[in-house]
This record gives C-alpha cells, sequence and structure tokens, in this order.
C-alpha cells in the first residue's frame, strides 16, 4: 500500500480528513455522473408522456358528454328510439331526482272539472257507447260531474242478467272500499263478513259460510268452486280474500299459510301448500298412497279413482281425462319391483340370475321410472302440472318402509278478481281459449313455486304435453279409465 492512502496516515488532522470525507456510495449522486443523469432524463420522459389531468372528475365529464350527444329526443313522445342511446342514457340519470309521476308531486295543478265540463253531456256519451257496461259504469262514477252528464242508465244496464258478468266486473273494483265486506258471485252484492280475519278452509260437507247469503242452499246458484281433492273444495271468496290481502292489506283477508292443510281420506294423504307470484295466487297439492308391487289393472283403479265420483283421489284439472295422466301413473305403479320367493328351486334360480348379473335384488330400493312416466305433464287447455313419482315412505301403523305413489300438482288461480278471469275459468273447464304453453314458455309453474320456498330446485324435468294429441273426448273415451 503506498504511503498517500489513507489508512497509513496517522494524526488529528488525517482523522478529520477522512471523517468529512464523502462516501464512495454518495459520489454516484454528485453532479455530472451518468446515472444521475439517466435518472433525471427519466423522470422527465415520465412527466411528459403522462396525460393532462383533467378539469373535471372523469363521472362527471361521462354524464357532460353522453348528455350533449344524446340531448335529442322526440318533442312528441320524448322517447329515444336508439337502443345504444337508451343504455347510455342510464349512467347520465340523477339519482337525487324526482322519478315519481309529475302529478303526485304537484300540488297546484288546476281542479280537471271545468275541462269535464266544458264538454257537452252528448259528446260524453257517445264516448260511453265505445265502452262496455262494466266500463262506462267505472267512467260515470269517477266525479260528479261526469255522474251528471252521463246519468245513472248506465248502472240500471248492470243490473240486466246478461252483464252479471260485467256487474262483477265493476263491484270487483270498489274492492279497497269495503274491507268488511266480501263479494257474493251468486248474488252479485257485498256482504258482510261474518267471520273477519278468522276465515278457515273447512271440508265440503262442512257448512262454512263466511257471510249471510240468502243462496248459500241454494243447490241450482252454487258459489263458484274448484275441486282440490275427493272431499275438499277450494271456494272462490277464499281466494278473493287472500288477494285482496295482498293487495290492500291485512284488514281485508287472508295471508296465503292460512289456507295451507293436511289432511288424511281414503288411504292417501294429502297436503295444500298457497303461494302468491306476480298478482296471482299459486296452489300446490302433494297427494301420496302406498302401492304393493304387480297391482292388476282393476287393482290400479281401486287405488286411483274414487267409486264415488270416479274422479281420481289425488288432485287434477278438469282436463285430467283426456291425455296421457292416468296412463302414466298407471305406468308408475308397473315399476314397483314385485316380491321374489327366496326358497325352492325358484329362489336359487333368482340367487343364480343375480350373480350372474353382478347385481342384488332389493325389493326396498328405489325405484327409477321410464320415459314415459317420469316426465313432468302439462296441461295445454289450463295452467296446471303434474309430476308423478314412486318414492320409499316409512308406514307409521308397523314402522315398515314401503313403496308410495306420489302425485304432485301445480296451478294457478288466478287474480281472484272475478270467477271469470282466464285462470280461473281454464282449470274449470269454462275456458276453452287458454295455452298454457304461451302463457309459460320460458318458465314453469312448479320452478316459480319451488324456487319462493327453498334454494334448492327440482330435479332436472322434462315438460311433456298432457294431451300431445289433443284429443277431446272426456267421458266417451276409454283410456283414462
Amino acid at each position: 500500500m503506498s504511503a498517500e492512502s489513507p489508512g497509513q496516515k496517522h494524526g488529528f488532522k488525517s482523522f478529520f480528513n477522512n471523517a468529512l470525507r464523502p462516501k464512495k456510495s454518495r459520489q454516484t449522486l454528485r453532479k455530472g455522473s451518468r446515472s444521475t443523469t439517466d435518472l433525471r432524463l427519466a423522470a422527465r420522459s415520465s412527466v411528459d408522456e403522462a396525460p393532462p389531468m383533467p378539469e373535471l372528475a372523469p363521472l362527471h365529464a361521462h354524464r357532460l358528454k353522453y348528455k350533449e350527444l344524446h340531448a335529442a329526443v322526440d318533442t312528441q313522445l320524448g322517447e329515444r328510439q336508439d337502443y345504444t342511446e337508451i343504455i347510455h342514457s342510464l349512467g347520465t340519470l340523477d339519482l337525487n331526482g324526482n322519478t315519481g309521476s309529475a302529478y303526485e308531486y304537484n300540488d297546484h295543478r288546476p281542479p280537471g272539472e271545468g275541462d269535464i265540463a266544458s264538454l257537452p253531456s252528448n259528446l260524453w256519451a257517445e264516448i260511453a257507447s265505445y265502452l262496455n257496461p262494466a266500463e262506462a259504469a267505472s267512467l260515470a262514477i269517477a266525479s260528479i260531474t261526469l255522474y251528471r252528464h252521463l246519468g245513472p242508465k248506465h248502472f240500471m244496464r248492470l243490473d240486466h242478467p246478461s252483464n252479471l258478468t260485467y256487474k262483477l266486473t265493476f263491484l270487483s273494483g270498489i274492492d279497497n272500499t269495503l274491507p268488511h265486506h266480501l263479494l257474493c258471485i251468486p248474488c252479485a252484492i257485498y256482504h258482510r263478513r261474518t267471520q273477519e280475519g278468522t276465515e278457515r278452509l273447512k271440508p265440503s260437507h262442512v257448512l262454512n259460510p263466511l257471510f249471510k247469503c240468502p243462496n248459500a242452499r241454494n243447490t241450482g246458484n252454487p258459489p263458484p268452486r274448484h275441486r282440490i281433492t275427493h272431499g275438499r273444495l277450494l271456494p272462490f271468496t277464499f281466494v278473493q280474500l287472500t288477494m285482496r290481502n295482498h293487495r290492500y292489506g291485512p284488514r281485508y283477508g287472508l295471508t296465503p299459510d292460512t289456507l295451507g292443510r293436511r289432511w288424511q281420506r281414503d288411504d292417501w294423504s294429502h297436503a295444500t301448500r298457497f303461494h302468491i307470484h306476480d298478482g296471482h295466487l299459486l296452489m300446490r297439492v302433494t297427494s301420496q298412497t302406498f302401492a304393493a308391487p304387480g297391482l292388476t289393472p282393476s287393482a290400479m283403479r281401486i287405488l286411483l279413482y274414487s267409486r264415488e265420483d270416479y274422479w281420481p283421489y289425488f288432485s287434477a284439472c278438469a282436463h285430467w281425462r283426456d291425455g296421457e295422466l292416468m296412463p302414466a301413473c298407471k305406468c308408475a305403479l308397473d315399476h314397483i319391483p314385485k316380491v321374489r320367493q327366496t326358497g325352492g328351486l325358484q329362489g336359487l334360480e333368482h340367487r343364480v340370475k343375480d350373480r350372474i348379473a353382478g347385481q342384488i335384488f332389493d325389493p326396498n330400493a328405489l325405484t327409477t321410472l321410464c320415459g314415459f312416466c317420469r316426465p313432468m305433464r302439462r296441461c295445454p287447455e289450463c295452467p296446471t302440472e303434474y309430476l308423478i313419482e314412486v318414492k320409499l315412505c316409512e308406514d307409521r301403523t308397523d314402522g315398515r318402509f314401503k313403496q308410495a305413489i306420489v302425485v304432485t300438482r301445480w296451478t294457478d288461480l288466478g287474480d281472484g278478481t272475478t270467477p271469470g278471469g282466464i285462470e280461473w275459468g281454464a282449470i274449470n273447464g269454462t275456458n276453452g281459449d287458454y295455452d298454457s304453453f304461451e302463457h309459460y314458455s320460458k318458465r314453469g309453474i312448479a320452478s316459480i313455486f319451488e324456487a319462493a320456498f327453498t334454494a334448492d330446485t327440482l330435479p332436472g324435468q322434462r315438460v311433456l304435453s298432457l294431451n300431445p294429441k289433443k284429443k277431446k273426448l272426456g267421458e266417451k273415451g276409454n283410456g283414462w279409465y
């Protein structure tokens, strides 16, 4: 090492020189060094390449931009014909603005009675002539000024027997003003409720009046009702009460949960449940009974049909005779495994065949249905769907597990306004213009109902037509029996 090396110098002066001398790592940051120049150039270039800061916030600039580009709308209708503009305009909407009706928040708008009174009575009569009796009566009752122009003649038209349907339609429109009354369909007037808030469904042989009606025991003019199962009916008044509660509040009717029931009759167990979806009342009826294997055709008829009216014990719509509902039930009963003889040569033959096939016979195994009886069936003439299953259930009388046939029905009961609704008329067979595959083309009734009560969905099932050949023979046909 040379004598000029700092490590060879000793003394007080050399100590201060070494202490104040800059370190080697600091020399790279001195002016004129190559690395320092590269860092400064890189920083300056990054600053030059960065985009300029916007004058407004990005979201606000986006709103202003699309407001300017898409400000032109139809001056007559105020509509946007371009769907792309509609989607972009959603981002420019002011969420804090008032989106309600223009008249809802305008307390200073002038009354319209002056405009109504300015038109002559003959003009209002001409307008009412284009309306049906129910609509004309609704127009006349809208205000005292309209009533003075139209008079009481439109209400007198509703009393004609041929206009009973229009009268019921008109009366159902004032349900919200009568929470303590209920519309009587046979009388076409409102009666006072005698069991207000405590109405309950009861068997058909129990007299259960919800109001005092002179036609309560008149068999010639019975109230509208629907057959749920053998010995159980659903009066239309309960559909009214449920939908009134849904529309107007608890004072007007009942909740759907109060309509559900469980009962047993003729060796069949039944359970009903109700649900409101999109303004319609949906019903599910589950019926099951134990079935022995290897039933003969006559034994199947005894198991499935009531000998009183020759209707099925389970729930069915008015079109159950036309189609493949009963043949599918009989096919499902044929799939129940038969009991084998375990002793003797016949039992040995069965065991040898099972060993060769590599399987073990179990009389309590799960039953697999075929492609004819397994799919879900939908009635093409009414909003009703069926699912036929064979399950292993416990018989509580002896504690054993047995095979049981289970028939589940989902149906749409309508909006509950009048019995003239398309759904209520379709399931009772009075409306022949209903097409269920058109009304429920995207989603089935069973899927809508089950999704409302459980996160689990039904197993994937094909939905086939209950009457694919569209033959309407009724009792004249022999396939249903």
